[in-house]
């Protein structure tokens, strides 16, 4: 059984450093930006690092469409998925991606990060989780957070993928969340066959960073309920 881990824009692949520990040494968590122009191109080439063909997919925000979008090329060898603070379904808003593109274009990643993504931090986060979200932002090159813009806003609709996928789909919302937020994370959650629901309390869109201890908990319990589930179809 192997993790792969999908980041949150503007971020990269060290938001996930609270969660690699889980499954050392079969822990993928790559930044995305330089893996193509599409979230296809991103989860094909994530879906290349990954050895085993025994796969938890954890994705956050885009991370997240990033993890449908593995398990809609690869479904027979995604054991599960986990998705934060996700949306499967897509409609395009062309002037809301405009609107971020000027936003990078006209001002520093740092000014971007306050207008755009610390407001997406729930209320009761610490001072110390929203620092590190903005220490990983403006490491960031401008043009590949655009890129990871672009990527979200032409992303496909993949409601039908959670409803086909047979395997367990735990759906984790901060309570705090806005973006999608509880309603449409419960209405996810039930549409996949085997969906749970996770409600973080005292958190915003960044589970990682707001309380890894509690998606650490979540997480655990997928992998053991998909390792059990691998077992029982070996011994059977």
């Amino acid at each position: 059984m192997e993790l792969l881990l999908l980041h949150a824009l503007p971020l990269d692949g060290s938001m996930w450093d609270a969660q690699k520990h889980l499954l050392p040494g079969a822990t993928y968590a790559p930044t995305l930006y330089p893996l193509g122009d599409t979230i296809e191109d991103w989860a094909a080439a994530a879906l290349g690092m990954a050895k085993s063909d025994r796969l938890i997919v954890v994705g956050c925000s885009v991370g997240g469409s990033c993890a449908i979008e593995v398990a809609a090329l690869a479904p027979e060898r995604v054991a599960a998925l986990v998705l934060i603070g996700t949306k499967a379904a897509h409609r395009p808003d062309r002037v809301l991606r405009d609107s971020v593109l000027q936003v990078l274009r006209e001002k520093r990643l740092e000014e971007a990060w306050r207008t755009l993504w610390a407001p997406l931090f729930s209320s009761s986060a610490t001072s110390q989780a929203v620092d590190l979200g903005r220490r990983i932002a403006v490491r960031q090159l401008s043009r590949d957070v655009a890129r990871g813009v672009k990527a979200f806003h032409s992303r496909p609709n993949r409601q039908r993928v959670l409803a086909r996928f047979p395997r367990p789909v735990a759906v984790v919302t901060g309570a705090d969340d806005i973006a999608p937020g509880m309603k449409i994370s419960r209405i996810q959650a039930d549409s996949a066959p085997r969906g749970l629901l996770r409600i973080v309390p005292n958190c915003g869109h960044y589970v990682p960073l707001e309380q890894p201890e509690a998606l650490n908990a979540i997480l655990k319990e997928v992998i053991d309920l998909s390792m059990s589930e691998d077992s029982s179809l070996r011994s059977g």
